[in-house]
């Protein structure tokens, strides 16, 4: 259009006999170019790398190349100059981590922000791919607390007090500092490590103070109150790389040693550190993932928690085959189905803590040990459909106890368990709900064990430790010796001696659980959550031959609970938590236990402080 513009002013100018003839030159001209020119051919796409995942698209539009080149026609023209005429447009930097202190930015060793070696963020002086991480963490536990205990049998703290149950009030705090020294090699930004060698300790002092006798000690004679120290293993693995399955680093890794594992989302099953050996990978752009382990149980410090490696490792072997899918059923959700066998073979031994307490066998039933084979069949989901945030988890419970301890005799194990808490954000406002289900044994005397138990459970469920009920550990007065009635940081009613080192039971009432909460984001420093969760047992028919009562309700109780969490620096490296819960027990549970001071409620107040480098 304004090549036609141009030739009919330059037309007009001219005269009008001439006209004719140049209108004539032009044409032939503008005919021969078209006719030596060819059309540029169409732009070609850039082609995509892979197709879009199935149920997500590529944002945006699919980037096109340039016009191919037009062929040079004019003889006169310059040549465009040859590419190693201009400078590389990168260039290679041997050692492009320390780039940024040629600038003049130094970093502080004692800033885990700055670019700094003994974080991993730049190799070991004198190597390209060697990096180095120290990490620290102190958390700081200070507990008071009540819950029913029972009075000493050969002597108590006060004298005439000769009923079965004493006073409440207890006090318990706890300082742990972990040192992690980890060595790796291989850049880690976008793939895993080729080879990573990792030692982490864990140092803890810990303070208790109870108002009766017997139960920090099983020598009346002790005080009531206890300090102790422990150092322990917490990590001590190597992690090797065996292979890249694809051009995207889909991998298969080893890693033997202690090492830490968490069979499902929220610590349901089995969630410790422990000896084991574990196969693990992924595949498919990293939507399919794996893990096949086998573990063999380490004994715990009684009142650390800690692994004690100056015990013999315990016949207690846990192996471990789980699959994940991402975007499964949904896109957004990711779907986890598993099988975990636990073979325990300590039917021959004797183990006390130490604190002097049998814990292996319980002294519960029959008070004899037991061997016990089960099989975990588990699925589990995490995610979001859509803005629902959504969490379930269901196992099943399979095996043979070789000695069930109201019959002595061998019974079929066939227990399962549920829970699902599901969520809705509104702006800074999360609302949730909670539901749970753990079978119970129906018929201690039968040769069916229905109560279903974890091997070592950790829940992060319904208020996790901010709960009373989770966070405290109730004995079972009146019913066996040195037994809770549930365990501490667990959710199960399962009558065991100790989760940490006792065994599995599966002659228990089982529990039920249903609550709410809301999380209120009050700042980017502060969260509030509140938290109410009713409890009932199952079936109390194992309560009842325990107590040799003829009914005991089902109600345990109301669970109310609060807490708040200050980051005052926006980060993880220093966080401060405080929570008070309230147990407001129901008819079940004043049934089954009671108090000299005539306490209605229970408490537990807590306040943690978690420093990490």
């Amino acid at each position: 259009m304004r090549g036609g513009l141009l030739f009919a002013l330059l037309l007009s100018t001219l005269p009008l006999a001439q006209r004719a003839m140049a209108a004539d030159a032009i044409g032939d001209l503008l005919q021969a170019a078209s006719a030596a020119q060819p059309p540029p051919e169409p732009p070609a796409e850039t082609k995509p790398d892979s197709p879009p995942l199935e149920g997500r698209r590529r944002p945006g539009q699919v980037e096109t190349l340039p016009p191919a080149e037009a062929p040079q026609t004019n003889p006169n023209a310059i040549n465009a100059p040859p590419p190693d005429a201009f400078p590389l447009d990168e260039l290679p930097l041997p050692d492009r981590w320390r780039v940024i202190e040629a600038v003049g930015v130094h970093s502080h060793w004692f800033d885990p922000y700055d670019q700094n070696t003994i974080k991993g963020d730049r190799p070991i002086k004198g190597t390209q791919d060697w990096f180095f991480t120290l990490t620290g963490v102190a958390d700081s536990v200070i507990e008071p607390r009540s819950f029913p205990l029972p009075v000493g049998s050969q002597t108590t703290a006060r004298p005439g007090s000769n009923d079965n149950f004493g006073r409440t009030q207890s006090f318990a705090g706890s300082e742990t500092i972990l040192t992690g020294l980890a060595l790796t090699k291989g850049s880690t930004a976008f793939k895993p490590p080729d080879i990573e060698f990792r030692l982490t300790l864990g140092f803890n002092y810990n303070y208790a103070e109870t108002p009766e006798k017997r139960v920090l000690s099983i020598s009346p004679s002790n005080p009531t109150h206890r300090a102790d120290t422990f150092v322990g293993v917490q990590e001590a693995f190597v992690d090797y790389h065996l292979r890249n399955v694809s051009d995207r680093y889909d991998f298969d890794s080893i890693r033997v040693g202690i090492q830490p594992f968490s069979n499902d989302f929220r610590g349901f099953l089995f969630q410790d550190n422990q000896l084991g050996i574990r196969l693990f990978g992924n595949r498919d752009n990293n939507r399919w993932q794996y893990n096949l382990a086998a573990f063999q149980l380490i004994e715990k410090d009684t009142n650390s928690g800690l692994n004690d490696l100056g015990q013999a490792l315990r016949n207690d072997y846990v192996y471990v085959a789980n699959l994940y899918r991402q975007d499964l059923p949904f896109p957004g959700i990711t779907s986890q189905v598993s099988v975990v066998y636990n073979r325990d073979r300590e039917a021959g031994q004797i183990h006390f803590d130490q604190n002097g307490f049998p814990v292996r066998p319980a002294l519960i039933g029959d008070e004899r040990a037991r061997d016990y084979d089960v099989v975990y069949l588990g699925y589990n989901a995490d995610g979001h459909i859509g803005r629902l945030n959504l969490t379930a988890s269901a196992y099943g419970a399979l095996g043979q106890d070789r000695n069930s301890i109201f019959t002595n005799k061998p019974a079929d194990i066939q227990a399962w368990f549920a829970a699902i808490e599901p969520s809705w954000d509104f702006n800074w406002i999360r609302v949730r709900g909670s539901a749970l289900f753990a079978s119970g044994d129906h018929n201690p005397f039968d040769n069916k064990e229905t109560g279903f138990d974890a091997i070592m459970e950790n829940p992060q469920f319904a208020g996790a430790d901010t709960s009373y009920w989770i966070r405290q550990s109730v004995p079972f007065i009146g019913g066996g010796r040195a037994v809770s009635l549930s365990g501490d940081n667990g959710v199960l009613a399962d009558l065991r001696s100790s989760k940490t080192e006792g065994q599995s039971n599966f002659n228990n009432p089982g529990t039920i659980l249903l609550g709410g909460g809301t999380d209120f984001d009050l700042t980017p420093r502060v969260r509030l959550s509140v938290n109410v969760n009713h409890l009932w047992f199952d079936d109390t028919a194992v309560l009842q031959t325990l107590r040799n009562e003829g009914s005991i309700p089902k109600s345990i109780g109301w669970d109310y609970s609060t807490s708040v969490i200050w980051r005052p620096r926006m980060t993880q490296n220093v966080v401060f938590r405080g929570s008070v819960a309230i147990l407001d027990p129901g008819a079940g549970f004043r049934d089954l236990l009671s108090n000299s001071t005539g306490d209605s409620l229970y408490y537990s107040v807590l306040l943690n402080a978690i420093l990490n480098f």
